[in-house]
């Protein structure tokens, strides 16, 4: 994405790189009567040429549980944890198997990635989610991803999927969340019980005021415009852009692929790189110390460059891949902190030494640098 210097607006869909694409339950089923083949399709069908076109598209599907309801005759979703359960199971066979077809017709594989939000807030299994994640977009497959509400009690109850497409917009770092519904957007009133709303077609994702506009959920899902605003808001912390728009649009994803205003869009106040140096300066918890050498202090500070094992004389702490950690110099003074790629066991096996000879102690290597320069922010 170019222009990371100021915060992004519709130009982010325009030059954005990697997209993610949440998809709501009430389009998914028709409002209930089971998996609109037909409109998948041609979500599909956007999808596949925003790929031809070099973006990476990341799929976040609900319509597990309203398609299984579907298959098993319930016409009223249930309030039983067991019974939901027992709908999304139902309902994932189908979900799957309707993706995979009409990908299929473009010669594109799918992924089924099923998460929770506790696997995206536990570290470890955040970063191997991550892994994962970039190794299918790297291969050209298209993940599609949903909550895992089979083995899930609390995220059935109180999830929802637009959370969950903010949580994998900052895995990934994506440049736009699209987030399509069966609303036109965003209104300043419920256009249901006021016929003179208005569509708001800008704002801040951090707007005070969105959330007195934002109403409930329907029927079927269970996020309302209250959730997309927050989701709005998650995703802003990495620089991400928010798009509500229907998805009952024609051709809404190309359209907004070319900076059509349609739908709402949400936008951080801050660009991808500054909002995400500044998530990173905010943490306050750190798990260990590095003592950087002179060399490796003048690069970081002069350069923005990434921190190299060779570049750190000693360790301390009990810290694990992916946590903070603070560098600081040969006289304890603060120079920066970030995600570390190695564990403490690990890096210190490696340090003061150059990259290529991580793989040959190590045995792997995970990544050349001990902290990447987009996970390390300076003092």
């Amino acid at each position: 994405m170019t222009g990371r210097e100021k915060p992004p607006g519709r130009d982010a869909l325009v030059n954005a790189r990697r997209v993610v694409v949440k998809i709501g339950s009430s389009l998914l089923t028709n409002d209930g009567r089971g998996l609109d083949d037909e409109a998948i399709g041609g979500w599909v069908d956007q999808i596949a040429a925003l790929h031809a076109r070099g973006i990476d598209v990341v799929l976040v599907s609900s319509g597990a549980v309203a398609a299984g309801m579907v298959r098993l005759g319930w016409h009223e979703r249930p309030s039983a944890v067991h019974e939901l359960q027992a709908a999304a199971a139902v309902g994932q066979n189908g979900l799957t198997e309707c993706y995979e077809g009409h990908f299929g017709r473009h010669g594109l594989l799918t992924a089924q990635i099923l998460l929770t939000h506790d696997d995206l807030s536990n570290r470890k299994r955040y970063l191997n989610a991550r892994s994962a994640l970039r190794t299918l977009v790297d291969l050209h497959v298209v993940p599609v991803i949903n909550e895992n509400d089979t083995v899930v009690t609390d995220e059935i109850r109180f999830g929802d999927n637009d959370t969950l497409g903010a949580l994998v917009a900052n895995l990934l770092e994506a440049d736009a969340l699209v987030i399509l519904t069966d609303q036109d957007g965003l209104f300043d009133a419920d256009p249901r019980y006021h016929p003179d709303a208005r569509l708001i077609r800008e704002s801040h994702a951090d707007d005070s005021r969105l959330a007195a506009m934002a109403g409930g959920g329907g029927a079927l899902g269970r996020g309302g415009m209250a959730t997309k605003v927050r989701a709005a808001q998650l995703a802003a912390r990495s620089g991400a852009v928010t798009v509500i728009a229907s998805g009952r649009e024609r051709d809404v994803l190309m359209r907004l692929a070319t900076g059509e205003r349609v739908g709402t869009l949400l936008r951080p106040e801050q660009a991808p790189i500054a909002a995400r140096k500044r998530w990173l300066a905010g943490q306050l918890q750190v798990r260990g110390w590095l003592v950087l050498d002179s060399g490796a202090v003048g690069v970081l500070r002069d350069r923005g460059s990434s921190l190299l094992p060779v570049g750190v004389k000693s360790l301390t702490g009990e810290f694990v891949r992916g946590d903070m950690v603070l560098c600081v110099d040969e006289h304890g003074e603060r120079v920066a902190k970030g995600l570390v790629n190695y564990g403490a066991e690990e890096a210190a096996r490696i340090l003061g030494e150059p990259s290529y000879r991580i793989e040959r102690i190590l045995g792997y290597m995970e990544a050349p640098e001990l902290i990447h320069r987009d996970n390390l922010v300076v003092l």
